[in-house]
């Protein structure tokens, strides 16, 4: 049943007299869809207006009976591609209806009206193929303007400074249009037909490098890029660093410059021709990758192309990306070759989006900067997802994505701001059914993405109309996002971490009912003080209980073991919980402890035997990296899920035999107990199984020790379906081995898609708690 005030035009009933005022609500601003009202009544014969007012469109129609109920229902039936539509309503109209012959017009927007409707912002849009025959046609006058676009592509997001959504609230209002663009603006026949961000080489933001303008700055960008150089390139949601894909020297100049020694970098392609020369790729990721969103897609990568291999190390995936902009377009056409396309951003920082802060984060990593006056108004990061099979597993939500309203089971009584966690970090604003999750920030590391978040929120809270008055967080003390919500003066709702991540999924696919959620990644902070990671959870979006976890094993140093995954494999082998199955001591762990520093070997298993400075963790994600560096893939890391990409890289698709592992109940719980996985792993390789196989057989081996986690719990009485979740999952081998053995037991598996699987989705996950437990009261 759907809330009052949302029933749709077929729903409503019309009145008697042919003239109607209109509401409709969702994503209508930015989307083209006054002009699409106008072209929609003036086709029918109606007279009337249409107008942006708060976050909402409006309007009026007068004329026959007939007409008026057919453009009731199209409002919703026809609406443009780019548009949500969540509600539309007609009532009689009270005031003085449109004179007849009057015609149908445009308003100007209403800044104060609509006050309590939802404001949802369009994110931005990929250049749509009319504007890119344009920029490529000697005869048009657009012809390789970087800036072109059109009602149905373009800023959005990156440029709305409020609603309603007009070009004098948008950064575009420095820019008055010129004689020919406004006469498209004010052309209803037009595509540019009130496009906000329109503009042209005559009226429109320029291209700048140094003192050069327009082609001069676009020709020396191209030239520092094909001599080997880094160029910062203002994109549309910040900064981005350029080099040439294929030079390897470029390419590892930039890892130096960025501080980035080994996270693979994205590379943008010109076109689907060219994707396909450089990586494997499936029906569902071709639609990924030509979508209006055009999110960085991880692909199978092809041996021997023109790729650095410095662009992807340790990994046989790469992210690629279509052109997103005509500047983007431009460039490529230009050089010819696929292109490094990363974040202006110095390790562990925001991207630049202002153009004296990119001068002083990049000036030591650019070489040059190709930039325009166009400000950007909201920090946007690109997004990346990955399709498994056919389904899709959004790994980082920002441009293209990201703010669209997702729909929250239980709508809350209370607005609320759900902080989020500390990696990968996203917040979420929720009014009623609706939460708006915003764009990645990056790890809330220091005061410089402390402050990113702040801004951001600040103008997000200030577009949606949503004014907190309750504010969810992690139950982790340290947590820079849980010590800003402590101090905000509104009612905390604390929200365990892993609840979080099976939230998030069920709230994505409506699930308001208990179900059995497994929850892997790093870390997190339990509800006993304790540190988690590898969960079996009985849950609603109110509450949980633990059914099973991984058996614990000590983090000698704390985050030196997530930073020295040697450091995790010794806790392992030498700290592991007893529960009752032989330890690999002796002559096993030999040909591993003695690669490693025997100095630093003797500190950790004593920091282990006196339990100093040992945290303990049920945790999946550090148990990939134990093994991932007992197999020699992975001894120290630089990025989070470094490890665990090397081992699922080394994996593949090999087939392989199962390593031994044993299910005990421990505490009222079932514990997958990974010391007998471990001890067949090192005998097995002593025996000289090639690292490959024993890769794939530790994948296979915990899908399985999961399934049977489930299906002990669901012999318990666990509901039988299952929420996946956790960083650990993005990996493609464990989510497809876990996901079929599920399903062969008969239970109902639902995974994240929209919503970021890792700790980007956290946020969301907790504003569905919240939501319902301030519903429940």
């Amino acid at each position: 049943m759907r809330p009052p005030g949302t029933e749709s035009a077929e729903e409503t009933a019309v009145p008697e007299r042919a003239a109607v005022y209109f509401q409709v609500d969702g994503t209508v601003q930015g989307v083209g869809f006054r002009p699409f009202v106008h072209r929609l009544a003036s086709g029918l014969g109606l007279d009337g207006w249409v107008s942006n007012s708060g976050g909402r469109v409006e309007g009026a129609v007068a004329g026959p009976l007939d007409a008026v109920r057919n453009f009731g229902g199209r409002l919703r039936a026809d609406a443009p591609v780019l548009a949500r539509v969540r509600g539309v309503r007609l009532s009689p109209l009270r005031s003085r209806p449109p004179a007849a012959g009057s015609g149908f017009t445009v308003r100007m927007s209403d800044p104060a009206g609509a006050r309590g409707g939802l404001r949802e912002i369009p994110p931005d849009v990929a250049i749509c193929p009319a504007c890119l025959r344009e920029l490529f046609d000697p005869r048009d006058r657009r012809h390789r303007y970087p800036f072109v676009n059109c009602t149905d592509c373009g800023p959005r997001a990156t440029v709305i400074e409020a609603l309603p959504y007009d070009r004098i609230r948008t950064t575009m209002r420095g820019f008055p249009l010129c004689a020919a663009c406004l006469r498209e603006y004010n052309d209803p026949a037009d595509r540019r037909f009130h496009a906000e961000p329109l503009a042209c080489p005559s009226c429109g933001p320029r291209l700048a490098w140094q003192a050069s303008r327009g082609e001069s700055a676009l020709g020396a960008a191209v030239k520092t890029i094909a001599d080997g150089g880094i160029v910062a390139v203002k994109g549309l949601g910040g900064y981005q660093l350029v080099c040439d894909a294929a030079d390897q020297a470029a390419v590892s100049e930039l890892r130096l410059r960025k501080n980035r020694p080994a996270k693979p970098f994205a590379v943008m392609a010109q076109d689907l021709s060219a994707v396909r020369r450089l990586a494997r790729m499936s029906d569902t990721e071709h639609r990924l990758l030509d979508s209006a969103a055009r999110p960085v897609v991880l692909l199978a990568a092809r041996a021997g192309t023109a790729v650095a291999p410095a662009v992807h190390p340790g990994t046989d995936r790469i992210g690629l990306f279509l052109p997103t902009t005509g500047l983007h377009h431009l460039l490529l056409h230009e050089l010819g070759r696929a292109l490094v396309v990363t974040s202006g951003n110095r390790a562990d920082e925001p991207i630049a989006t202002d153009d004296a802060d990119a001068q002083r984060q990049l000036g030591g990593i650019a070489d040059g900067f190709l930039t325009h006056d166009r400000p950007i108004r909201a920090r946007y990061d690109d997004s990346v997802v990955r399709a498994v099979g056919r389904s899709v597993t959004t790994v980082r939500r920002a441009r293209g994505l990201a703010p669209s309203p997702l729909p929250l089971p239980r709508g809350t009584p209370t607005p609320l701001v759900a902080v989020g966690a500390q990696q990968k970090h996203t917040f979420t604003l929720a009014a009623r059914g609706s939460a708006h999750l915003g764009p990645h920030t990056g790890d809330l590391a220091d005061a410089r993405t402390l402050d990113a978040f702040g801004g951001t929120y600040a103008h997000l809270r200030e577009l949606t109309g949503i004014e907190p008055k309750a504010v969810a967080h992690d139950l982790h003390p340290g947590y820079l996002s849980t010590q800003w919500a402590l101090t905000q003066d509104m009612p905390c709702v604390p929200v365990q971490h892993h609840h979080a991540h099976l939230a998030a999924c069920a709230a994505e696919h409506g699930l308001d009912a208990p179900f059995t959620g497994v929850a892997y990644d790093g870390l997190g902070f339990g509800d006993d003080g304790t540190l988690w990671g590898g969960e079996i959870m009985v849950a609603d979006l109110t509450g949980y209980r633990r059914a099973g976890r991984l058996a614990t094993a000590p983090l000698p140093g704390g985050e030196a073991a997530v930073r020295h995954p040697w450091r995790m494999a010794l806790g392992h082998l030498y700290g592991s919980e007893p529960l009752g199955t032989p330890r690999p001591f002796g002559w096993l762990t030999a040909p591993f402890t003695d690669r490693l520093e025997p100095a630093a070997v003797t500190v950790v298993r004593t920091m282990i035997n006196r339990r100093v400075n040992c945290p303990r963790a049920s945790s999946a994600g550090r148990l990939f990296d134990t093994v991932a560096s007992l197999l020699g893939l992975a001894d120290s890391v630089s990025y989070e899920g470094e490890a665990a990409l090397a081992l699922e890289t080394a994996a593949g698709d090999l087939h392989a035999v199962p390593l031994a592992l044993n299910i005990v109940r421990a505490g009222g719980l079932w514990v997958y107990d990974p010391a007998p996985t471990l001890t067949d792993l090192l005998e097995r390789q002593l025996g000289g199984e090639p690292t490959g196989r024993l890769a794939a057989a530790f994948h296979l081996t915990l899908a399985i020790a999961t399934a049977e986690l489930v299906g002990r719990a669901v012999a318990d009485g666990a509901p039988r379906t299952v929420c996946l979740a956790g960083g650990c999952f993005v990996n493609g081998r464990l989510l497809t081995e876990v996901r079929r053995r599920l399903r062969a037991q008969g239970l109902r598996v639902l995974t994240p898609s929209a919503v970021p699987m890792g700790d980007g989705g956290i946020s969301y996950g907790q504003a569905a708690i919240a939501a319902a437990r301030l519903a429940k009261g």
